[in-house]
């Protein structure tokens, strides 16, 4: 970067699991942390917008941290940079707010320190950070990912176009992944653990064929995480009593919570916000598209 330009950094945020495909399937949403770098005297982050205003603001910041370990890897320094941070990803909701992050971090050392890193080496090393690849496999590549990450390599399987619409209910309350995992249980008996793995297995069968009404019973059936985290979420049980009512196909957890997501036809929205609005008034509801697009970077000229 030159002294006379400024990095635009943009990344989705995402939801992950869609139910049964836990720690592996994830979808890249409507909503964005951006990044305006310009190069300064030291590291500096300054927050621009409400839900980023507890971030740090130097070197112990979580995206400079990915940006200069992945720099030191690579034996290169980072020049001290002034970063402007804007988010509407809620923290701790279960729209992939570190994973973005995380990416972001990435996308910043790679331009920084010019790594030309591909999208399968941003995939590992964004695997790698998290432990899983499907919140920030959607932040990178954009539209639905199912990804397996093992010990020595991470795959990734994208698929750009994913016809839904989508309705949050993001509740007022935080929950930290850490205790929304301590609820699950440490091993399955083998028959539940082929149950669970062949209902992920339908999940993706039908999300890649679009038969939404299938993808819906399939969430319903999750077995890996959902009904252990209920006790914590009490929206998730009314949510779905709801969507049942209104004709939604489906039903899951972002992540791990506690936002709740419908799955929708495309055109219907804006008609089940209205409906389920009402009935959540400690509860943001809002509607969602799917972000077809990855991060992205732009460089931009600075004005005189």
């Amino acid at each position: 970067m030159k002294e006379d330009e400024m990095l635009k950094i943009v990344v989705p945020a995402s939801t992950a699991n869609l139910g049964p495909g836990f720690d592996s399937i994830g979808l890249a949403v409507s909503r964005y942390l951006v990044l305006e770098v310009r190069q300064a005297n030291e590291w500096k982050f300054t927050a621009r917008s409400e839900e980023v205003q507890t971030i740090p603001t130097g070197t112990d910041n979580l995206i400079f941290r990915v940006a200069d370990e992945i720099a030191g890897t690579h034996g290169k320094t980072l020049p001290a940079c002034a970063v402007d941070v804007y988010s509407d990803i809620p923290f701790t909701r279960g729209l992939g707010s570190s994973a973005a992050a995380v990416v972001a971090g990435i996308e910043l050392a790679n331009e920084l320190a010019r790594l030309s890193l591909t999208m399968e080496e941003k995939a590992r090393l964004a695997s790698c950070f998290e432990g899983h690849p499907d919140n920030v496999g959607a932040s990178l590549y954009g539209g639905l990912v199912i990804g397996c990450h093992r010990e020595e390599e991470t795959t990734i399987i994208h698929v750009p176009n994913i016809e839904l619409d989508l309705v949050a209910v993001i509740p007022n309350y935080e929950l930290e992944t850490k205790k929304a995992r301590s609820v699950l249980p440490v091993s399955f008996p083998k028959e539940q653990a082929v149950e669970a793995s062949a209902v992920s297995n339908v999940l993706v069968a039908a999300l890649l064929t679009k038969n939404w009404r299938l993808a819906g019973k399939m969430m319903d059936k999750d077995i890996f995480h959902q009904p252990y985290r209920a006790s914590l979420i009490p929206e998730l049980a009314h949510v779905q009593a709801l969507a049942k009512e209104y004709g939604v196909f489906g039903v899951a957890l972002s992540g791990a919570g506690p936002t709740v997501l419908c799955f929708a036809e495309q055109g219907r929205g804006e008609w089940l916000k209205g409906k389920l609005t009402p009935h959540f008034p400690h509860c943001k509801v809002e509607c969602l598209t799917v972000e077809p697009i990855g991060s992205r970077v732009y460089k931009m000229a600075l004005e005189a």
